[in-house]
């Protein structure tokens, strides 16, 4: 009992500073000192700078032996793949409306592994355990813009071609890319950051976590509209439950266990993207079940994690 006791609290170290956050951003929101405008520009911000560079300084300062294993992103990769067409699939038996389909495919398998995963991998095991995700996040980064564009082309444009070119642009001007690209031959060759650069960096670096879960839960609009699809239940199930679990235990069966079984689970964890909802606005979708499908996941996320950080804690993975 008392195992589990300490697996609980540790859990609760996990997800209760980012509820917190997002809780301070919520409210801060609602009295007008966070304004729509203040939130624009600072997650144009976080997204640009601070984000890229916290990967970037993560990455350089880290043990490369300790980074997540090539095995580890493969298997995500294929997870990903897995997922995606096993929810393509899904998606015709869900909901007869075509225009639904691409809105409940990337909601459920795109996940908000760049702030809200790393954040839960930050506090479980700090500066190490972002360095050694910050390679599958770029991997698997790439992997959702694609298949994004895909499942939306598909089901909203009236093009349903998918251009390579776009897509290919899109990857190369990617602010996260860009940053972990950048770090990799310095950490490779143990070329030195000059210090002045170096503390500069990790200065704006320290604030990326805070001002991003703060944008985040300025950002959630628990009264977006009515949702009337009935799609909302089965896209929160998949996300927050069925996939991460598949995920995490396909890892757990085939071999992977310890601290890099359970920063899998912890990246898997997060809640749908916020990027997922810009894109189908965009498209011309259904803005209201895309931002509905945010705001229940990122708030179901905090208890689907520590429940399931818990459980490991408890099998002795951490």
């Amino acid at each position: 009992m008392t195992a589990l006791a300490d697996s609980l609290l540790f859990s609760l170290s996990i997800t209760g500073p980012i509820c917190l956050l997002l809780l301070l951003g919520f409210f801060l929101r609602r009295t007008q000192m966070m304004n729509e405008g203040f939130i624009d520009g600072a997650s144009k911000l976080v997204f640009n700078i601070t984000l890229p560079i916290l990967l970037f300084t993560s990455i350089v300062s880290a043990d490369l032996s300790q980074m997540a294993s090539p095995a580890l992103i493969v298997y995500g990769i294929a997870a990903t793949l897995g997922a995606f067409i096993v929810l393509e699939w899904l998606a015709t038996r869900l909901t007869a409306e075509k225009a639904l389909r691409g809105i409940l495919v990337q909601g459920a398998f795109r996940a908000n592994m760049g702030i809200v995963g790393l954040a839960y991998v930050h506090n479980a095991y700090g500066s190490q355990g972002v360095a050694a995700m910050a390679f599958y996040v770029a991997c698997l980064t790439i992997l959702f813009n694609i298949l994004a564009v895909i499942t939306l082309s598909r089901s909203l444009s009236n093009d349903p071609q998918v251009r390579p070119g776009p897509i290919a642009l899109g990857i190369v001007k990617n602010p996260l890319i860009i940053g972990i690209v950048a770090a990799l031959p310095f950490a490779l060759c143990s070329w030195p950051v000059p210090e002045i650069l170096m503390k500069t960096g990790q200065s704006l670096a320290q604030m990326t976590l805070p001002l991003a879960l703060l944008c985040t839960g300025a950002s959630l609009n628990l009264k977006s509209g009515r949702e009337d699809t009935g799609l909302l239940p089965a896209i929160t199930l998949l996300r927050l439950i069925l996939l991460p679990g598949a995920i995490t235990l396909g890892a757990w069966v085939i071999g992977f266990e310890g601290a890099e079984l359970t920063m899998l689970f912890l990246i898997n964890a997060s809640p749908t993207a916020a990027a997922s909802y810009v894109m189908v606005r965009a498209m011309g979708g259904n803005a209201v079940l895309a931002a509905n499908i945010i705001a229940v996941t990122t708030l179901g996320s905090l208890l689907t994690t520590s429940l399931g950080a818990t459980l490991l804690g408890a099998l002795g993975e951490f």
